[in-house]
């Protein structure tokens, strides 16, 4: 007896919710927030558990945090080898590598985390996110690392859940302020530079499949864009990787480089964090470089709030260009099946697809910055930050930061400048051009036509 074909389709729907990183880190992220919100219910809070190494001078003042600290820093420890182990376990990982892994790089990340506490860091620049990423490409280039290390190099899971968690910080009332300024200046940086590697790529010799990967690659979502479109167009196989490579070692470029640029112009927090989602390729690689410069707030006369980078970027990153990844997959689809030779895509492009291809991610986002907006529902901004943020959002933050200082770790040590070297001269040519496109295109519209804005965003919460 056969079984009904709805039936069929209900179940795969129902193993696809726990089939994918994706929706992995919409049930971390959702359901520690969750428990947050309950704990603060009930006057309890997630500090005890969610601990964060503080300001410190001398190496015993730090030795005696994390001695007073270890059953903390222990507990946090268990809760993500839990959290992370049980979805990676579901996802067909080894369990056998992948808590030794991720034990290391727990480790490493709390070290690296501590350093970014200490008082003379912002002199040296000793940014957690870029010493997280410095020692990663490091040691991925100076050693040869063990096999089993890469299960717990999770970068897209880890900056996954961080976004997830993210929106715990990001009332959702910003996001209805802020949303459309993020998605017209989205719209125009992306539209602008695929238009541009895609045009170089064409006239450079490159296939049209290729070009649109790459195009995609530099226009909206990175690593993710170039996957979903290399296969929505019917692209060769070495065609992703090679927008991937390309991505990566701008990505990485722009890390170190937009900061720098940022703080020597003295642009306000939120300003900055709207170029940094504008220009930068990957949501990992963004986060870094926004965070990054949440620790510059207040130096050298940069206005605005620490948190303003990182929610600006946000808005622009996430919001303004992520969201749009199942539509251009989509509609590059149809125009290579409609238009182009033959691509070897055999399957009809259908509406459903912008579904398949939506990064889930953003749903937890605002999932989780609706939660605690309903949380803050009556409260006046002072009563939200005097008791809602220490005891609720807090915590989450502190959380968050975990997340993301276990990605940028990851991303150095699953990069090496060699493999980044074998894209070649023609696909590198072309992505560049867009890139110098999107870096002004983005300064411009972040600085002086949209400038009012991102400096309010700086400012205070509306």
């Amino acid at each position: 007896m056969s079984t009904p074909r709805n039936a069929v389709a209900s179940n795969s729907a129902w193993r696809e919710l726990f089939a994918r990183e994706d929706w992995w880190a919409v049930w971390i992220g959702v359901g520690l927030v969750i428990a947050a919100a309950l704990a603060f219910a009930n006057g309890a809070s997630l500090k005890w558990l969610a601990v964060t190494p503080q300001k410190w001078s001398t190496l015993e003042q730090i030795a005696a945090q994390f001695g007073t600290n270890a059953l903390r820093y222990l507990a946090l420890f268990a809760l993500w080898l839990v959290l992370f182990g049980i979805a990676v376990r579901v996802l067909g990982l080894r369990l056998a590598e992948f808590v030794p892994a991720f034990a290391i790089v727990f480790v490493v990340s709390a070290l690296i985390y501590a350093l970014g506490a200490w008082d003379q860091a912002s002199r040296y620049n000793l940014e957690p996110p870029l010493v997280a990423l410095a020692l990663g490409l490091l040691a991925s280039n100076l050693f040869s690392l063990p096999a089993w290390l890469r299960s717990g190099l999770r970068v897209e899971f880890y900056v996954k859940t961080g976004i997830v968690l993210l929106g715990a910080g990001v009332p959702f009332v910003l996001i209805l302020w802020a949303g459309p300024v993020a998605i017209a200046q989205a719209a125009i940086v992306s539209l602008v530079t695929f238009g541009v590697i895609y045009f170089v790529a064409v006239r450079l010799g490159l296939d049209r499949r290729l070009a649109a990967t790459l195009g995609t690659g530099g226009a909206v979502c990175g690593v993710s864009g170039a996957i979903a479109v290399a296969g929505a167009v019917g692209a060769k196989k070495e065609d992703a990787p090679i927008a991937i490579t390309l991505v990566i070692f701008w990505a990485i470029v722009m890390i170190f480089l937009l900061p720098l640029v940022a703080k020597a112009l003295g642009l306000p927090t939120g300003v900055a964090g709207a170029w940094i989602g504008t220009s930068e390729f990957a949501d990992a690689a963004g986060f870094a470089a926004a965070q990054t410069y949440s620790g510059y707030a207040g130096q050298g006369g940069i206005a605005g709030t620490p948190e303003a980078s990182v929610q600006a970027f946000t808005l622009m990153k996430v919001i303004g260009r992520d969201v749009w990844i199942g539509v251009w997959a989509l509609v590059l689809s149809i125009i290579a099946t409609t238009r182009w030779e033959s691509t070897g895509v055999v399957k009809r492009a259908d509406a459903g697809e912008i579904w398949r291809r939506f990064p889930k991610f953003v749903i937890g986002f605002f999932i989780t910055s609706l939660l605690i907006s309903l949380a803050a529902k009556g409260l006046s901004y002072e009563a939200y930050k005097k008791t809602l943020t220490p005891d609720l959002v807090a915590p989450l933050q502190g959380l968050r930061t975990w997340a993301f200082t276990f990605c940028f770790l990851s991303i150095g040590l699953t990069t090496r400048v060699r493999d980044l070297a074998a894209a070649g001269a023609r696909p590198f040519y072309a992505f560049t051009a867009g890139v110098i496109v999107n870096v002004i295109l983005g300064y411009v519209l972040s600085t002086m036509v949209f400038a009012e804005f991102w400096t309010k965003l700086g400012q205070a919460t509306p």
